[in-house]
């Protein structure tokens, strides 16, 4: 049976070393606790893929040594795997190695980052990688980054020379993938929280006051949590 690989790209949260940028409007602990809470729910999506189509989680993570912490946090079902290189790029070309070389047929990365990752954008891209032929799966974010990764084969050239956290990484990513001959599905956009703007989007999507985001996850840990911090309160 063919099976997927899904891994969370992510750090360990730890206060102080997680969401720096969101940690500057509600503080350090807030911040590394909103991290644990995404990567929960992300993992949760994961664990909503049917089991017929074939897949595995993974936590992708970073620093060695917090392994213990990704274990508390993800389903026991999730395997972990410490990232590797010194940038996005390395990280993401050495876990689709990775991966691929573990005997998954595709593999899957995403990002830790979108609590209501919908479940449908995911079983979209394994369906859309078990179609014959070489091709890669993207999902852009609203950053102009993106959020899903899919390949069957490790692309060096699609995490080379890519100007990492700009708003040109999906588009750059695409050309790439043209340059070299590779057929790409693009699925629906959807967005990353690194910011109190992108939290305050989450928090409208889970009130359902959102129109740009429908159809998401659940997102249970984040809106649990969320509803017990008062200045973040729905």
């Amino acid at each position: 049976m063919s099976v997927a690989a899904i891994g969370i790209i992510g750090k360990t949260p730890q206060p102080g070393r997680s969401k720096t940028r969101l940690a500057t409007a509600v503080g350090e602990v807030a911040a590394s606790e909103l991290s644990a809470c995404f990567l929960r729910d992300v993992a949760a999506a994961i664990e909503a893929v049917p089991e017929p189509l074939g897949r595995r989680g993974y936590g992708v993570y970073a620093p060695a040594g917090t392994e213990h912490i990704m274990r508390q946090l993800l389903p026991a079902t999730f395997g972990l795997l410490l990232q590797t290189g010194d940038d996005l790029g390395h990280v993401l070309l050495g876990a689709t190695r990775a991966l691929l070389e573990a005997g998954h047929d595709c593999v899957l990365l995403v990002n830790g980052d979108s609590p209501t990752l919908p479940t449908r954008l995911l079983v979209q891209a394994v369906e859309a990688l078990r179609e014959a032929g070489d091709r890669m799966v993207l999902g852009p974010a609203s950053d102009g980054g993106y959020y899903l990764i899919g390949l069957k084969h490790p692309h060096r050239q699609l995490f080379t020379q890519i100007a990492w956290g700009t708003e040109t990484v999906a588009r750059s990513t695409c050309e790439r993938a043209a340059e070299i001959g590779l057929a790409t599905t693009l699925l629906s956009e959807w967005y990353d929280v690194d910011d109190i703007q992108t939290l305050r989007w989450l928090q409208d999507e889970l009130a359902g006051r959102s129109t740009r985001f429908r159809g998401g996850g659940l997102a249970a840990a984040s809106r649990a949590f969320l509803g017990t911090v008062p200045q973040l309160d729905l």
